[in-house]
């Protein structure tokens, strides 16, 4: 059965097949559209965009086209769904794809928002009423998450940023030591701890 709730300004639609919007998954949204004011010119990308919830209020207040990409069929039904009901279904393009073979290899995004599973497989017994696989990260949460930095490194414009979810300051930690980092590709200038997750900023140099 379908289910609505309120996500910023949005009303977003959901059910027990997808994740439920988290409230605080809110200031993924703000971060992102703080950044888009000031990025290049081009597309805002979301990866494991759910019901599409984070990049729709996130590129709301602009004018720019977003692109989401999720392998669930379902995921991406309400992505579109809820597009329409914001009234940006004419800038907003919903990709049913695995990361790897979602974009074209000429396509660069100035913003990136990625929002990946990330509990610890051993944990995501605690989540009984959550879509194991909108929440499973593997073995240490971190698997789709290296996924979406792979996507990161080869399609953030130069000058772009991209905002990350994650569990803990921990599995930011971790991800910093990825080849993407400690080759200069990327950087991680900030990161903001929130009451149930981390986002972490991640640039590329222009």
């Amino acid at each position: 059965m379908t289910d609505t709730l309120a996500f910023g300004l949005l009303t977003i639609a959901f059910d027990d097949r997808v994740l439920r919007p988290r409230e605080w998954t809110a200031a993924q949204s703000e971060w992102a559209a703080e950044l888009i004011r000031t990025a290049p010119d081009g597309p805002v990308l979301e990866l494991c965009a759910g019901a599409g919830h984070i990049g729709l209020l996130a590129v709301a207040a602009s004018d720019r086209r977003l692109v989401c990409v999720d392998a669930s069929p379902v995921a991406c039904d309400y992505a579109r769904a809820n597009a329409e009901s914001a009234g940006m279904s004419d800038r907003v393009e919903v990709r049913e794809a695995r990361l790897e073979t979602a974009l074209a290899d000429d396509e660069v995004f100035p913003v990136v928002i990625a929002d990946p599973p990330w509990v610890p497989r051993s944990e995501t017994g605690q989540f009984p009423e959550d879509p194991l696989s909108a929440i499973d990260g593997g073995d240490d949460g971190l698997d789709v998450a290296r996924a979406c930095l792979r996507v990161v490194a080869e399609h953030l414009a130069p000058g772009g940023s991209a905002v990350l979810q994650l569990g803990t300051v921990a599995q930011a930690t971790a991800l910093a030591h990825e080849e993407c980092f400690t080759d200069g590709t990327l950087t991680m200038p900030e990161l903001r701890q929130h009451d149930r997750g981390v986002l972490a900023r991640i640039d590329r140099p222009g």
